[in-house]
């Protein structure tokens, strides 16, 4: 469940993307960066509020002078009982290395759709996706290089997680924005999985799989079939043996169906 994080080197400082899931996780990141240059981090962009990418923020926060922008609906996670609840859980499940010092650190800085960071050698845009995925998805496009942070719009190789907040018809609008950028991307660094220099198999699979997802889940609410049967008729065969597919499939169904059920005004 480890997700990716990445850093671009410009004239006027170091933009970094997403800070992973825990304290000492972050604290690699910025040796790594300091390894690198000794320009100062300017820029830290959270791609989404979600606890696996977040509580190294507070690395950034502590050790450098760099301001955190993300999405503005990133707030509601930040303020709401969620953050809470979550980081509880983490301080049990990954403890030692999300302790009781370990915090949520709120952005310094809100964006609504777009912002651009003009960085002398590269311009940086940020551009909202959500929701999708989660309701502050941002993507990340390093113009010049063309190089792209997807974040959680794209999982390569593994099943993705689709929680209880989710739009899946706007992930796929996300994902459609992905395959349609011009140029395309050089390189993609996915939310999950390995970098790549040729997206379309990402952005395949993702487009399948969410689709997979609401064909099924909506023809069930559709003919009002319970999710149980729906779920045990459905044939899932493409997808299983993928990485964490036993972890996250059925709980991405359910979600989907209950989405569903929204979607078409109904439910039982």
């Amino acid at each position: 469940f480890m997700s990716n994080a990445g850093f671009v080197g410009t004239d006027q400082g170091v933009v970094v993307y997403d800070a992973l899931g825990t304290p000492s996780l972050g604290w690699k990141l910025l040796q790594k960066i300091r390894a690198v240059t000794d320009k100062p981090v300017t820029h830290v962009v959270v791609g989404h509020y979600h606890a696996d990418h977040i509580y190294g923020l507070q690395v950034f926060k502590e050790h450098t002078d760099a301001t955190i922008w993300a999405q503005e609906r990133g707030i509601e996670y930040v303020n709401g009982p969620g953050a809470e609840r979550r980081l509880q859980q983490r301080q049990q499940a990954l403890f030692p290395w999300v302790d009781d010092n370990t915090r949520v650190v709120a952005p310094d800085k809100t964006f609504s759709d777009r912002q651009v960071f003009d960085m002398g050698d590269v311009r940086i845009e940020l551009v909202h996706v959500g929701p999708a995925h989660a309701p502050d998805d941002t993507m990340m496009i390093v113009h010049g290089p063309d190089v792209v942070f997807s974040g959680d719009i794209l999982f390569d190789g593994r099943i993705p997680f689709i929680g209880d907040n989710v739009d899946t018809k706007n992930w796929l609008a996300g994902v459609n924005q992905l395959a349609k950028m011009d140029p395309p991307p050089s390189i993609i660094i996915p939310g999950h999985g390995p970098t790549e220099s040729d997206a379309s198999g990402a952005i395949t699979f993702m487009r399948g799989y969410i689709t997979k997802l609401r064909q099924a889940m909506g023809s069930a609410v559709e003919n009002l079939q319970p999710f149980e049967q729906a779920y045990a008729d459905t044939d899932w065969s493409k997808f299983k043996g993928l990485p964490a597919y036993d972890a996250t499939h059925r709980r991405n169904a359910y979600n989907v169906y209950l989405e569903m059920q929204n979607e078409m005004g109904g439910g039982f």
